[in-house]
């Protein structure tokens, strides 16, 4: 009896600790890590590997690495991980002998990160390259000869219209459009302007009728049929193709030299005024508006319609592309620089949707103390559990000085690099722990979504989800009143820090509701604040759950 009894009992407490645990999951997605030390574990992972290698052989290869890394002497790690490097390469093989060469660049960085034998790819990753290279190339060719006057550069710009038919409304139908603008850069009809003039063309939810035109600007009475080759959302840029000559082709430049005071120009078609030039000036260089990047401030007068047109310098090379501007406030616009462009074009050529890639991660630059702006590299503040990083071993706290051979000293470059690679791909992480010890780290790229947030909140419970979502870190106080805690760390300039909340300071979560997109947290908080005198009051908050610090 007292066996039975027993059993029982402890059923019984474990129930208990969950449904107590549940209420402060705000996902179901819990992580449990691997130990490497039990022979039943890994023996497990084995077998998941072998589930995943068919479909996601470079994900079953990375979960091989790591098992190498940390079970050396176990049986059957070393016959996995070659089984899964040869089954990697095989498939690398055959992308480059069918001219997929971006499918063939993601699975030989992979090869190469997890071997250690870089020199030793055949075809190496500089054929590969080459090879791309080559092919844009002949798919984009540019236009001979370079004409610089201001009135053949709009000739180079043109309308982008996205027809919508009709839309009732009160029992009357009036025409639906979406006006943006797009500017040549290949002689053969390649146009780029951005996604959210086009997004009603590629979104998989939208119901509706959508046919793209464009028209040039010599002749704005013809519509010109033209369809989306790829599209990045997170980046707001779309590649059009339209079988026309085009009449101007512009230039990339560098904007890397551009700062702010220098002189731009912008062209397109406000509010479908078409052949409009304004011009202004370069007012900030850093706003933080994209998830994956920064962009310039410009004073040049932008409308509705002039999204996806050229920024050009003085000399008419493309410096960014017009994006975006605050209604009824005027010089307020902004521009993505070209440099995103650049890095984006290979994989818009690829087709369809452009994917990108992160580390489940969350995190600041971090400056050397005393040094004024030197930056010492990327602080990791938050990592998701069971996310890419955690698996790999990289921990809050961690500097991360490098990606592959990419020197790492701000959150900005580690973007620019992620930006130049595909998701789904394995990396080298190096990281100065705690100790001041530098290490390197094999990292699976996962696929990063439009809103990285909504992942964090799905996968951690909500004391640790809410630091990188609005900078306040929680412990549970109470046994009987599972919503009640107290702040034990808050993030500078976060949203927490911004609202008063201090270290210490009793919370209670009264609701934690996502919206029907997934694409903010409403947060319903009762708490006493230290700076207040620990007066009683009740906050809701909106919480994004995109942002510029994950990566």
């Amino acid at each position: 009896m007292k066996k039975l009894i027993l059993p029982v009992f402890a059923f019984l407490a474990l129930m208990l600790c969950l449904c107590s645990c549940a209420t402060g999951v705000t996902g179901v997605n819990l992580y449990s890590p691997v130990n490497y030390t039990q022979e039943d574990a890994v023996k497990d992972e084995i077998k998941t590997i072998h589930s995943l290698l068919e479909k996601e052989s470079v994900k079953a290869l990375w979960r091989a690495c790591l098992l190498l890394e940390n079970s050396t002497e176990m049986s059957g790690v070393k016959e996995c991980y070659d089984e899964c490097l040869a089954k990697v390469n095989s498939e690398y093989q055959k992308a480059w002998e069918e001219k997929k060469y971006m499918e063939a660049l993601r699975l030989g960085q992979s090869l190469e990160n997890s071997s250690g034998q870089k020199k030793n790819l055949t075809p190496s990753l500089a054929q590969v390259k080459a090879a791309m290279e080559k092919e844009m190339a002949v798919k984009m060719p540019s236009a001979s000869g370079g004409q610089t006057k201001v009135s053949q550069m709009i000739n180079g710009t043109v309308t982008v219209l996205v027809d919508k038919g009709i839309k009732v409304e009160n029992g009357s139908g009036r025409v639906d459009s979406m006006l943006g603008s797009g500017f040549f850069i290949s002689k053969n009809g390649y146009i780029i302007t951005n996604h959210h003039v086009i997004a009603d063309c590629v979104d998989p939810s939208y119901k509706g009728y959508a046919k793209l035109y464009i028209k040039l600007a010599e002749d704005s009475d013809t519509r010109i049929p033209a369809k989306v080759v790829g599209y990045d959302k997170i980046m707001d840029l779309a590649l059009l193709k339209t079988e026309v000559d085009a009449p101007y082709v512009f230039s990339l430049g560098s904007s890397k030299d551009l700062d702010v005071g220098d002189s731009v120009y912008a062209i397109g078609s406000p509010l479908g005024l078409e052949r409009t030039l304004t011009s202004g000036i370069i007012s900030a260089t850093d706003r933080e508006l994209l998830s994956m990047g920064k962009v310039f401030q410009i004073d040049a007068a932008v409308n509705s319609g002039n999204s996806g047109g050229p920024m050009i310098d003085s000399s008419g090379k493309v410096q960014a592309v017009v994006f975006a501007g605050v209604v009824n406030y005027q010089g307020l616009n902004f521009a993505i620089p070209v440099e995103y462009l650049k890095s984006d074009l290979p994989f818009l050529l690829n087709g369809g949707r452009r994917e990108h890639c992160w580390m489940d991660c969350f995190g600041r630059t971090k400056r050397l103390a005393g040094s004024g702006a030197k930056n010492e590299g990327l602080e990791v503040l938050y990592v998701m559990p069971g996310g890419s990083a955690s698996r790999s071993g990289l921990k809050a706290g961690d500097v991360i000085v490098a990606l592959n051979d990419t020197k790492i000293t701000s959150i900005d470059d580690i973007h620019l690099a992620c930006l130049q690679m595909s998701a789904s791909t394995i990396c080298t992480v190096q990281a100065v722990n705690a100790d001041g010890k530098t290490k390197k780290y094999t990292v699976f790229l996962e696929d990063r979504s439009q809103n990285p947030g909504y992942d964090i909140y799905t996968h951690d419970l909500i004391s640790g989800a809410l630091y990188p979502l609005i900078g306040m870190e929680l412990v549970r106080v109470s046994t009987t009143n599972k919503n009640k805690y107290s702040i034990t760390k808050i993030l500078k300039a976060s949203m927490a820090d911004e609202s008063g909340f201090s270290e210490g300071d009793p919370v209670e979560i009264i609701k934690a509701e996502l919206s029907p997109q997934k694409d903010f947290l409403f947060l319903q908080l009762y708490a006493q604040k230290k700076k207040n005198g620990y007066l009683d009051f009740g906050l809701g908050l909106q919480v994004p759950l995109e942002g510029f610090y994950y990566f």
